[in-house]
C-alpha cells in the first residue's frame, strides 16, 4: 500500500496517524504541497483531483481521507482494534456521523483560520481583513462547543472509553489553526483534557512526529514565495473565499 501525503495537511495527518498507530504497513509518498507536487503531470495520472491524501493498493486508488480511513480499518479489521471502527451498528455509527458532520463544520472552519492566519499575506500581499478573521475565528470557536458538547459530552473519547477515527480526524483538525499561532485550546480544560488523552492513545512520540511540521509553519510562506507563478494560481481561489 502507497499512501501519497503532506503532513502540512490535516487530512493526510488523520491517515498517516491512524496507520501507523496501528501497524498498518504502508509505503510513505511524499507530495510537497508547496512546492506544487500535485499539480505534476506524474500525480495527475494518480488523481485527477489533485489533492491528497491519496492511497494506492495494488491497482486500487482511493482519494478521500475518509474513505481511505474506512478501507483500512476495514481491510485490517481482523489485525486492530475493534474501537477505531467499532463493528456494532450505533457505535459505527455514531463514527460515521462524526465523520459526516465534520466536512462542513470543524474542518473548514479550522482551514479558514490557518488560512487567514498563515497563508493570506503571502498570496494575496496583504493582511487578512479584520472581519474576516474574527468571522472565521468566531465560526471555529462555535464548532468547537458542539464537538464539547454534542459529540464529546462527558466521555473520554467521542464513542466512549477509547480512541476511534473521530476522534484521530477531530484531533488533527483542531491543531491546524494552533499551527498558525491560535490558542484553540485556551479556556477550555475538556478539550484539553481529551486532547491529552488522544495524544496517549496514538502514542506521543507518533503525535509529536505528525504535527512536526505544522507547529513549525512559520517557514512555509518564504518557501511558496520561490514559486511565483504557483502563487499566482492560488490569488483566483483565495479571492473567491475571502475577498
Amino acid at each position: 500500500m502507497e499512501l501519497y501525503l503532506d503532513l502540512l495537511s490535516q487530512p493526510c495527518r488523520s491517515v498517516f496517524l491512524f496507520a501507523k498507530a496501528t501497524g498498518i504497513p504502508f509505503e510513505f509518498k511524499r507530495v510537497d504541497l508547496a512546492a506544487g507536487d500535485h499539480f505534476s503531470d506524474e500525480f495527475g495520472k494518480l488523481s485527477i483531483l489533485r489533492k491528497v491524501p491519496v492511497m494506492k493498493d495494488g491497482s486500487f486508488i482511493l482519494t478521500e481521507s475518509v474513505a481511505i480511513l474506512k478501507y483500512m480499518a476495514q481491510k485490517y479489521s481482523s489485525s486492530i482494534a475493534d474501537n477505531w471502527y467499532p463493528a456494532g451498528l450505533e457505535q459505527r455509527a455514531r463514527v460515521n456521523e462524526y465523520l459526516a458532520w465534520q466536512h462542513t463544520n470543524l474542518r473548514p472552519n479550522g482551514s479558514k483560520v490557518f488560512l487567514l492566519k498563515s497563508l493570506f499575506r503571502v498570496i494575496m500581499g496583504s493582511e487578512a481583513p479584520k472581519e474576516k478573521m474574527d468571522a472565521a475565528v468566531e465560526d471555529l470557536k462555535q464548532s468547537l462547543k458542539l464537538l464539547e458538547e454534542k459529540f464529546l459530552q462527558n466521555r473520554s473519547f467521542i464513542v466512549g472509553d477509547k480512541i476511534s477515527l473521530a476522534d484521530v480526524v477531530a484531533v488533527v483538525e483542531i491543531m491546524q489553526p494552533v499551527g498558525s499561532g491560535v490558542d484553540v485550546f485556551e479556556g477550555r480544560p475538556k478539550l484539553i483534557a481529551w486532547r491529552e488523552r488522544v495524544k496517549k492513545a496514538l502514542g506521543e512520540k507518533l503525535f509529536d512526529e505528525a504535527h512536526e511540521a505544522i507547529l513549525n509553519v512559520s517557514s512555509l510562506p518564504q518557501k511558496m514565495m520561490q514559486d511565483q507563478g504557483k502563487l499566482e494560481m492560488l490569488k483566483p481561489k483565495f479571492q473567491r473565499l475571502f475577498i
